[in-house]
């Protein structure tokens, strides 16, 4: 039987996902004046969001226990990633969902493939995804639904990573799983079913950042990746960019939870300057695959991100850098609650069509 707390916590969260669902019109009198910075304008139903997260109580991922932070962030990843349809009506449709273990640095590495629905036979490019959580939280089940929609979207296999989490793994442990899939998916990618030549990496948030590792620390394997796609990545640990000044709090990432994540990721301060921490910090961008960058607008990560998009560029590097400047941090894992995230996630998977679809 559930004790007091856990019945109270259970309330508000069933009853905070319940008012995300009230009409735009109400939506428009209860958040009051819409908020405006540094010339962008927050989605009036994201505003709404926070304002719901803000009247429930819901205590901040930093201020729990960690079994208590992983299971709020699985609760509300599957809850707000859900359509509104009873039954899953809604919910992407697929082809096929195999689990399977890979080798991994320090024994199986388990991962879960996706094949898209209603596809020829024969091959098909493939999507690596590294899933965010600051490197703590987060894994297979949270992230089941953005699976699911990236492979019924675009078309691809998607190949999600569930690497080793801090602090029970430190840096390096998750760059190390997630180089390992990569080179099991270029090493085996006909077996398959992959077009060796139409391999993507991707991740969001803290997956984004290892997204970017991989790109660097493959551009001289035999196989590497044809296209990076970064949402809203972590790219510099040092959080010194302004739009941390910006958006430190209130945006539901904030400095404080960043802090955390870093802190727990981490055993030694001075690892910020690997670059394989932050990438943004790496001495030379050559040589990198053409890259997709998608950040939010309302962001503490937002400034980093396009950061890196100029110096791929400056590098030679093609790059297609997109800011979703009503959006916040996590809105991949949005989509049943938020028509704007739907609407981005959709964009993100055109972008990665159309990509795909280039000579190379």
């Amino acid at each position: 039987m559930l004790d007091s707390p856990a019945l109270a916590a259970l309330f508000r969260s069933r009853a905070a996902l319940l008012a995300l669902r009230v009409p735009l019109s109400w939506v428009n009198v209860a958040t009051g004046a819409p908020i405006a910075i540094d010339g962008q304008t927050l989605d009036a139903r994201t505003q709404w969001l926070l304002t719901v997260f803000k009247k429930s109580k819901r205590p901040e991922i930093h201020d729990l226990p960690l079994p208590a932070a992983r299971a709020q962030f699985d609760t509300y990843m599957k809850a707000l990633s859900a359509s509104w349809l009873p039954m899953g009506l809604g919910d992407p449709p697929i082809g096929e969902i195999i689990d399977r273990a890979i080798p991994g640095p320090a024994g199986p590495l388990p991962v879960r493939v996706y094949r898209p629905p209603d596809v020829p036979a024969g091959p098909l490019p493939a999507i690596l995804f590294l899933h965010g959580g600051s490197w703590s939280l987060g894994g297979l089940d949270s992230y089941d639904l953005p699976c699911r929609f990236l492979a019924s979207s675009t078309k691809c296999l998607v190949i999600a990573v569930d690497y080793r989490l801090a602090p029970e793994h430190k840096f390096p442990a998750a760059v190390e799983d997630s180089l390992a899939a990569w080179r099991w998916l270029a090493g085996n990618a006909e077996a398959i079913g992959a077009m060796p030549r139409r391999l993507v990496v991707a991740g969001d948030a803290a997956g984004g950042t290892l997204a970017a590792v991989v790109a660097q620390e493959t551009r001289n394997d035999a196989v590497r990746p044809a296209l990076q796609a970064l949402i809203y990545p972590i790219l510099d640990l040092a959080m010194d960019t302004r739009s941390y000044d910006l958006f430190s709090d209130g945006f539901l990432a904030t400095r404080r939870s960043v802090e955390w994540g870093r802190d727990t990721y981490l055993a030694d301060p001075s690892e910020v300057d690997d670059p394989r921490v932050s990438p943004l910090r790496a001495a030379d961008f050559t040589g990198l695959p053409p890259t997709l960058v998608f950040t939010a607008g309302f962001d503490v990560v937002r400034d980093e991100g396009a950061v890196y998009a100029e110096k791929l560029r400056a590098a030679g590097v093609r790059v297609v850098h997109r800011n979703f400047d009503s959006l916040i941090h996590g809105f991949v894992g949005m989509r049943g609650v938020l028509q704007a995230a739907a609407r981005a996630m959709d964009d993100i998977a055109t972008g990665l069509r159309h990509e795909l679809a280039q000579p190379g």
